[in-house]
């Protein structure tokens, strides 16, 4: 894959390292949450919380010095990665968008759709494949795996948000 892959509006040119290196997945979930758009937004919007809901996050820091950059971690049972992250766009109840800027390549947004008594929440991420796990594994098959933990963060989430919400 090379250019710009689409992110569903999102254009994000890939270096020419990226693209020789490794391959792009991408994916989009989405969920019905019934709680207000700011609820939702300003539960999801406070990353350093996104352990509680996103299954392989082990941490998210925000940089206290640069509020736009966050240090991630993920660990899938063995294997780890950490990137840092640039928040690229931010729209209140609306969209976060991010990139990568160090470590494991990705990119993505968040998306809230205001439903009036609820919202929905539209989640998609592209990553690039490291070298090592391209070889080892079925892009297919390392899709699915993603796309349904992905899903099941955002109905974590959902739960995470509703717990809120009667509390």
């Amino acid at each position: 894959m090379g250019g710009f892959p689409d992110l569903g509006g999102l254009a994000c040119a890939e270096s020419a390292e990226e693209e020789l290196m490794s391959d792009w997945l991408e994916h989009s979930v989405q969920v019905e949450i019934e709680a207000p758009i700011e609820l939702v937004w300003g539960l999801w919007s406070d990353l350093e919380q996104m352990p509680r809901w996103m299954k392989w996050i082990d941490s998210v820091k925000v940089l206290e010095d640069n509020p736009e950059l966050s240090r991630w971690k993920l660990d899938t049972g063995g294997l780890q990665f950490t990137w840092l992250s640039r928040i690229t766009r931010i729209v209140p109840h609306q969209i976060i968008q991010w990139e990568s800027v160090d470590g494991l390549p990705n990119r993505g947004a968040i998306r809230f759709y205001d439903r009036h008594t609820s919202s929905i929440v539209k989640l998609t991420v592209a990553y690039a494949i490291p070298g090592i796990l391209g070889k080892l594994m079925d892009n297919l098959f390392l899709g699915r795996a993603v796309e349904s933990t992905l899903q099941a963060n955002l109905e974590r989430f959902r739960e995470y948000a509703l717990q809120i919400k009667s509390s």
